[in-house]
């Protein structure tokens, strides 16, 4: 996961005479979930860790990676931007140990779900002491004889932002998507596209057809995976696992069983209570391949982020809590294929509202899910 991150600069308010030092600071955000005796718990979490340990800089850059303009760095940036000697996945380790102390043990299953890694580097310069390049401040009381920059090593900022074209490979058409979606679709020949490294890559959709003029879609994954450990191919298989109210009808074990992710960032416990239902509900209206003519949500979520939350998603459903603590440890999900799927959401004056599957999420919620 650390292979591949943003790199960030705070302003700062240095006079021009003062030699700017910039500190790497480790930044996740995202959703961390822990699956325990007592159930999920879940939180989003935006924080930030020293990625060289000294007790010189402060431990992390508080809310001003939230609060503050952040800049990529550039090589005309005068200063000097020390080098990370701290892992992430070390840093990692710390985060999840700290938010999973307080759960009840044993802790089943842990996973970080939609999350953004990005190196903040955080401006100083050396006077008297150790000063804050931001405040004007010093923020330490070591004087700077004792202090020796030399000690860290440096690095120059030739790093380079790639960028990839959204014209269409299919047919030199503009792609279309908002600002942060990764999905790009092509309306002159219906076609969609996916981010994979350097290149676009086509990638396989469907629309549940919906009505009205109030449409939005909201895109899912809709994951095929092989799941040992537990029985769970079918929808008949998934009414037994998730001890539902139904009586299994014939033609119920050949209906394969799918996982249904969404494709767009939520707040945690809002995220999962969609991915279960949705999954539990398992939408069998026949698919169209065809992107929908009317208002489509941006994709926000990987598909990577999706497949690794399916087994959070199972243990939100499996029932009873005593079945999934004596089996959880045994069960393995192998995703297989996946296609992303537009549902039709009918919005109202304050929800965005899916009949057919009894789903209502706040507009609010979904409004202020861009800045996750």
């Amino acid at each position: 996961m650390a292979d591949d991150f943003f790199r960030y600069v705070l302003p700062h308010k240095a006079e021009d005479h003062h030699d700017v030092v910039f500190f790497p600071y480790w930044r996740f955000k995202g959703m961390l979930f822990f699956c325990g005796p007592s159930g999920i718990s879940n939180r989003f979490v935006d924080v930030s860790h020293q990625a060289v340990v000294t007790p010189y800089f402060p431990i992390s850059v508080g809310v001003r990676s939230q609060a503050m303009k952040l800049r990529f760095p550039s090589t005309d940036m005068a200063g000097r931007f020390l080098k990370p000697r701290l892992p992430f996945k070390e840093v990692a380790a710390n985060f999840e140990k700290r938010f999973g102390k307080s759960l009840p043990k044993p802790i089943l299953h842990q996973a970080h779900i939609g999350e953004s890694l990005s190196l903040i580097y955080s401006p100083f310069y050396l006077k008297d002491k150790l000063y804050d390049a931001i405040l004007n401040k010093p923020v330490s009381a070591t004087p700077s004889e004792v202090f020796n920059i030399d000690d860290f090593d440096a690095e120059s900022p030739h790093w380079h932002i790639h960028f990839v074209s959204t014209l269409c490979p299919n047919c030199g058409w503009d792609l279309e998507g908002q600002r942060d979606t990764l999905v790009l679709i092509c309306k002159n020949c219906d076609s969609s596209w996916y981010p994979v490294g350097k290149k676009l890559k086509p990638l396989k959709y469907a629309q549940i057809p919906g009505h009205g003029d109030n449409t939005i879609y909201l895109p899912f994954w809709r994951i095929r995976a092989d799941i040992s450990g537990i029985d769970l191919k079918s929808y008949a298989d998934l009414i037994r696992i998730a001890n539902l109210p139904k009586t299994v009808q014939k033609g119920w074990t050949d209906v394969p069983f799918r996982f249904w992710i969404p494709a767009f960032k939520l707040r945690p416990k809002i995220f999962l209570r969609l991915a279960s239902h949705i999954t539990v509900s398992q939408p069998r209206k026949e698919l169209i391949p065809e992107l929908p003519a009317g208002r489509i949500h941006p994709s926000t979520l990987p598909v990577k982020e999706a497949i690794e939350s399916m087994a959070i998603t199972l243990a939100q459903f499996m029932k009873p809590r005593k079945t999934l603590m004596e089996r959880f440890n045994n069960i393995h999900i192998d995703a297989k294929s996946f296609t992303l799927v537009f549902i039709p959401f009918n919005e109202e004056h304050h929800e965005f509202i899916q009949h057919d599957f009894q789903i209502a999420i706040n507009k609010n919620v979904m409004a202020l899910s861009k800045n996750l």
